[in-house]
């Protein structure tokens, strides 16, 4: 695997023009060994991303969004292992997501809320065109304005600098922990981000202790096509189908796939 400099441990030296903040090197082991990622001292701002982005690709850093909760649990109390990561070029999503549906479809026949699909892995669904790559940041950048904005739904989030080769690596990157228990390798998790990168322009715009919002270029604009993505959102997070309202595929495609801009994912 090859891997990219880190540039955190110079960031001082860097001539980035960034708010005061705090590297973070505290892990569930202990210190790692170089920093993991930078994050602001203080909430964001709306047009914070965009800057963010600018300055940091200019280093290799990629920005994101740390939601401390209500509870304000920072990093520094994520139990980050990056001890247990792999690399997320080392896994195939089709393979990852035909584990999990293996896994959990089994217990769901019953209640129909996987129909219209059977036992058997559905296979992924078709990509969406993105004509330009520009437009995936600029919907990241939206739905990073409407997270921290007054009225939206983390206020008080703070930009953080990840090293990582793309947007979909960053959980792998800090060695996040949010999806323990349903996978405790988030990198094989990243591969599936990496094929929405691909076939959905999708961004990982914000993290919090146990959930992931990402921002969606090209979404699903029929119902067919998002039932089909649905299959794969139940196996990459049983729990958003299991709690939502009513828990089907079908309905789950319907409020929160069809046109919608980003999606949002928690682990219980």
């Amino acid at each position: 695997m090859a891997t990219l400099p880190n540039p955190l441990p110079s960031l001082a030296a860097s001539g980035l023009r960034l708010p005061p903040g705090t590297l973070v090197d505290a892990t569930h082991d202990g210190p790692w060994h170089e920093p993991l990622l930078w994050y602001a001292d203080g909430p964001a701002a709306p047009d914070t991303w965009p800057r963010l982005l600018a300055e940091g690709r200019t280093v290799g850093l990629l920005p994101v969004l740390l939601d401390g909760g209500t509870r304000g649990e920072w990093p520094e109390k994520w139990e980050l292992s990056p001890s247990m990561t792999s690399y997320p070029g080392d896994h195939h999503a089709e393979d990852v997501l035909g584990e999990f549906w293996e896994e959990y479809a089994e217990d769901e026949l019953e209640e129909t809320a996987i129909e219209p699909f059977g036992p058997e892995w559905p296979g992924l669904a078709p990509a969406r065109a993105v004509s330009d790559p520009v437009d995936a940041e600029e919907r990241a950048a939206g739905i990073a304005a409407r997270l921290t904005d007054t009225d939206g739904r983390m206020p008080g989030a703070r930009a953080a600098l990840v090293p990582a080769r793309r947007s979909a690596d960053i959980p792998a990157a800090i060695g996040w922990t949010g999806p323990l228990n349903h996978e405790n390798d988030v990198a094989r998790l990243c591969a599936v981000l990496r094929s929405w990168e691909d076939r959905f322009g999708i961004r990982v715009v914000a993290l919090g202790f146990d959930h992931l919002t990402v921002s969606v270029a090209a979404p699903p604009t029929s119902s067919e096509e998002a039932v089909a993505l649905a299959a794969e959102h139940f196996a990459f997070c049983p729990d958003n189908i299991a709690h939502n309202t009513p828990d089907t595929l079908q309905a789950y495609a319907d409020q929160h796939l069809l046109g919608q801009e980003s999606w949002s994912f928690w682990w219980d």
